[in-house]
């Protein structure tokens, strides 16, 4: 490969290691990478992120250079088929039989951190995350789990590097205590000046030739997919979770999307499924739309379908999308025993990129996809239109909370036709969260988009007002002692200080409620916490003091904080508490929004009437994820009175 040239991998800079290290000399070097890292569909680098590559990419490649590895093929912030991680190096050589050698590389700028466990270190910043032993070696689990039987044979390695770091450092997080992950070294700065052999064989490389270019094609010509065993595993995960079971006619609509599968995808052949028509898209396939209300069941039915075609369908490459960062981060905690799996979560920034390589494609939360694009479709959405065979689309029209979002099943339906292709809708009419009471989620939509009418009970679900956020409080930690998950959600209608001092052990208290005074108690001041953005964790042990915001809602201890509706949207538990907050008040006879009151940037700027919308959608989400029980309390005097007309006095709890 000539010197500049470039790999058509996912990357931001490949070659042979003499070739990129002399690039790296070139000040243009560092925004070419830039260009290509956005045109591999990674989205925008960061500051920090460029910064990092300009601290880290000289040491990796004096070092290739020093160690008489010039000639060996690199890849730099590689990216995995579908975006679903992407390592900081990749080396690619051969072996001593011809094999192709892998060496997977983790690139550290750090000098100093401790280990807590045979997992996890805490940095120096106080920040708790993977060790990076255990980091590398889930990227090395990807090469292994994903080879197709046809691609040619793999030896695979791993290594370490802190360049910052002193050898005293960097043994304190060499794992020998851990069989699996024994084998991968983990570099200082002081070893990078070893003499060439010694060197070359610290990175794992004391072994490797320079790869033919045949040999570097063979790499790059290589279809990662999932192994049986991968699809067998995460596929039994998804099916038998029971947060997936399905009910009434979600198993109906399952049995007919599995249908649907089969004829259209038995109709495209590989060539076919591979192959773009002259537009740059696919010919044939369909499109199948699957809308329902809160709980009717379309993230449960989504993951099962995604288990389903990976077993019955594996060479159609199935992925799983969705815009929400929270249901995605829940997906992959629920497949976290196997590294490999995050392959087929790829994040929702990456959509246009996935909808050229996938054959069949999940999605859930569409409503939330960014609109813009032509066709009245999101220009994500119209890619997958075009590429995709099989794309199966869940959305809730009603759960559009902001103005850069939402599709309709209207206009996707139109957009499918207008490409020559098949369009199945289904709805699900169901309610399986809230008890299985259609009652309350008729009551909810009442009492946000009609008129609001008294709740007269249901026998599977147990509803009712809080007079303050005390009593609502107490109520959380009365159901938490009790062995349910129950949380707190509040209208953004408060800051959120999303930074916090190095060693905190507690959060800012962003959220204050004034308590009038009542006819026994002294008026008062209620505080709380939002969510956490990232983990607070005890600097002396690393223990979890509050979960990370995407896991607020299932992991421990996320009672004690109060979620918003980017944390709660997609999600379930147990019991609900809800803070109707000051931007949607009862005022005459009706619903009115202020979207002064909103501490959301993107809504703020917007007319009541504009805002009215978003906020009815945003407190419905809240109101319904409560599977068993929910208890409201409303900031706005005259909205709580309203409220409390709708119960009898024995439900105000």
């Amino acid at each position: 490969m000539p010197a500049g040239a470039w790999s058509h991998v996912a990357c931001a800079a490949a070659g042979r290691v003499r070739e990129v290290a002399d690039e790296l000399k070139d000040r243009s070097f560092i925004d070419r990478c830039v260009a290509r890292y956005r045109a591999a569909g990674f989205g925008e680098p960061g500051e920090a992120e460029v910064r990092a590559w300009r601290r880290s990419w000289p040491p990796l490649l004096e070092a290739l250079v020093r160690a008489e590895l010039s000639d060996v093929q690199v890849y730099l912030e590689y990216g995995t088929p579908g975006g679903g991680r992407r390592l900081d190096a990749l080396l690619v050589g051969t072996g001593p039989g011809g094999e192709l050698v892998l060496v997977v590389v983790e690139l550290k700028q750090w000098h100093e951190c401790r280990v807590l466990d045979h997992e996890q270190v805490m940095r120096a910043d106080g920040q708790v995350t993977v060790h990076p032993v255990f980091q590398v070696a889930s990227y090395r689990s990807f090469f292994q789990h994903w080879r197709p039987r046809s691609a040619p044979h793999l030896d695979v390695r791993a290594v370490v590097l802190l360049h910052n770091a002193t050898a005293a450092e960097a043994q304190a997080l060499r794992r020998p205590d851990a069989p699996a992950v024994a084998d991968i070294p983990v570099l200082s700065g002081e070893d990078l000046s070893a003499p060439a052999g010694t060197l070359a064989g610290l990175l794992r490389c004391g072994d490797v030739r320079a790869p033919s270019s045949d040999d570097v094609a063979a790499f790059e010509g290589i279809r990662w997919t999932p192994s049986t065993r991968l699809l067998d595993h995460v596929g039994s995960v998804l099916e038998g979770n029971v947060a997936f079971a399905l009910v009434g006619d979600q198993q109906e609509a399952y049995v007919r999307i599995r249908a649907a599968a089969a004829r259209h995808l038995r109709a495209l052949s590989a060539d076919a499924v591979r192959a773009p028509d002259s537009r740059g898209g696919r010919t044939g396939g369909a499109v199948v739309t699957v809308s329902g209300g809160p709980g009717s069941g379309k993230t449960a039915l989504a993951a099962r379908l995604l288990g389903h075609l990976m077993r019955a369908h594996p060479s159609s490459r199935p992925r799983f999308i969705t815009p929400s960062g929270t249901l995605r981060a829940h997906l992959l905690d629920a497949t976290r025993d196997h590294g490999a799996a995050r392959e087929l979560f790829p994040a929702a920034s990456l959509m246009r990129s996935v909808a050229r390589q996938a054959g069949t494609l999940v999605i859930d939360e569409a409503q939330r996809i960014k609109r813009g694009g032509a066709r009245g479709l999101p220009r994500d959405l119209a890619a997958v239109v075009d590429h995709v065979p099989l794309t199966v689309i869940f959305l809730d029209e009603r759960q559009i909370i902001r103005p850069d979002e939402g599709t309709t099943v209207e206009e996707i339906g139109a957009a499918v036709r207008a490409v020559g292709r098949t369009h199945h809708h289904l709805e699900l009419t169901g309610s399986f969260r809230c008890g299985g009471s259609a009652a309350y989620t008729a009551w909810v939509d009442a009492l946000l988009y009609g008129r609001p009418v008294p709740w007269t009970g249901s026998a599977g679900y147990d509803l009712g007002l809080s007079d303050d956020p005390f009593q609502l409080q107490e109520w959380v930690e009365q159901a938490t002692a009790a062995g349910h998950t129950a949380r707190t959600t509040a209208g953004f209608c408060w800051p959120w200080t999303r930074t916090r001092p190095r060693g905190a052990t507690t959060l800012p208290l962003d959220i204050e409620i004034q308590v009038p005074a009542g006819p026994s108690t002294p008026a008062r001041t209620w505080r709380a916490a939002w969510n956490a953005e990232t983990a607070l964790t005890d600097p002396h042990d690393g223990h979890v003091l509050a979960p990370r915001s995407q896991l607020w809602a299932s992991h421990s201890g996320g009672h004690q904080q109060i979620g918003c509706i980017y944390t709660a949207q997609g999600l379930e538990y147990h019991h609900a508490g809800v803070i109707i907050g000051p931007d949607l008040v009862w005022d005459n006879g009706r619903w009115q929004a202020r979207p002064d009151q909103s501490e959301d940037r993107q809504l703020r700027g917007l007319t009541p009437q504009q805002y009215l919308r978003y906020a009815l959608n945003t407190y419905r989400v809240l109101l319904t994820r409560g599977t068993h029980a929910t208890r409201i309390h409303a900031t706005d005097a005259a909205t709580h009175r309203m409220l409390k007309t709708l119960f009898r006095p024995a439900a105000a709890v």
